[in-house]
């Protein structure tokens, strides 16, 4: 076969993978995936109804008017939830340091995804290892789930058989909810606390 067959061929072979290409993007659907929100709007935060540790009922319109720093995790968790916790709890006094006034706004928020064993005592006995002003939050199960869903947190049960118990897998964010309830920013588990305290004054003003 002489070159210039072989280029021609070629050449068509192009003009139908091209043809076939802008066939398929007239013909496919619509690619999307979960439910269609609002352009620039994020849909992490909703109302929630949960018991704190002196065993009073909180919603989310108490913390309305104020910044809310929420962090999803349980009292048995080994590593990264008391990680998260003291680096929550760090990242505030810096930005307390900083703008005092600023920092008077946030109320750093501990939600349990275990309830079975995170029960009122509990949390009242833990959440004082982490920041004075720390509101944990529990409640039954369907009141988590509940509020899970509207943060968008995944947790499950995790069987541990070398000692019979169990863990919980979770997702592992801090969020930043406005004083009007809406999404501002989140950190990862792994955020210094610097991090964090520059990204509250930077949203909150000093």
């Amino acid at each position: 076969m002489t070159p210039v067959r072989i280029g021609v061929l070629g050449v068509l072979a192009l003009l139908v993978l091209a043809s076939g290409w802008l066939a398929w993007q007239k013909l496919r659907p619509p690619f999307i995936v979960g439910p269609t929100t609002t352009v620039g709007t994020v849909a992490i935060g909703g109302p929630f109804a949960l018991t704190d540790q002196t065993g009073a009922r909180r919603s989310d319109e108490d913390y309305h008017g104020r910044y809310m720093l929420i962090y999803f995790g349980y009292t048995y968790c080994p590593d990264i939830c008391p990680t998260s916790l003291l680096t929550l709890s760090r990242g505030l006094q810096l930005l307390a340091d900083q703008a005092p006034e600023a920092a008077e706004q946030v109320v750093p928020v501990f939600i349990t995804v275990d309830p079975e064993r995170d029960t009122v005592e509990a949390m009242a006995a833990y959440a004082p290892s982490f920041h004075p002003d720390l509101v944990a939050l529990t409640g039954t199960a369907d009141d988590i789930a509940a509020a899970a869903r509207a943060y968008r947190v995944y947790y499950a049960k995790a069987e541990d058989e070398s000692s019979g118990t169990y863990l919980m897998d979770h997702s592992s964010f801090i969020y930043l909810m406005g004083p009007d309830g809406t999404y501002r920013t989140h950190f990862s588990h792994a955020a210094p606390a610097e991090e964090i305290g520059e990204g509250l004054e930077r949203h909150i003003g000093g």
